[in-house]
């Protein structure tokens, strides 16, 4: 599933949509990274009823974003749409 970078009106920031199919992992999945200082459970991905689960959040324009998936049962997975991925996981440049 994309990563989406949608505009907001103020020009210094942007949104970044997170979106995974819902059949990823049996229950709960947050996003973890950058932009919410690594805190499991912030940012919790929401099921949609088109079949996936996704989380918008608004980051300042011109960063780079670092950010992995945490699902029930401490398991971690980095998205395979990010930008890049290293040790730290997915990378999104904004």
């Amino acid at each position: 599933m994309p990563i989406r970078i949608l505009a907001t009106p103020d020009p210094g920031q942007t949104k970044v949509q997170l979106v995974l199919p819902d059949d990823i992992h049996d229950g709960p999945v947050s996003a973890v990274g950058s932009f919410n200082d690594w805190t499991p459970g912030r940012h919790r991905l929401i099921r949609r009823n088109n079949g996936t689960r996704s989380i918008t959040v608004t980051v300042a324009r011109g960063q780079e974003i670092h950010f992995r998936y945490l699902g029930s049962g401490g398991r971690w997975f980095d998205d395979p749409e990010a930008h890049a991925i290293d040790h730290n996981g997915g990378i999104i440049r904004v």
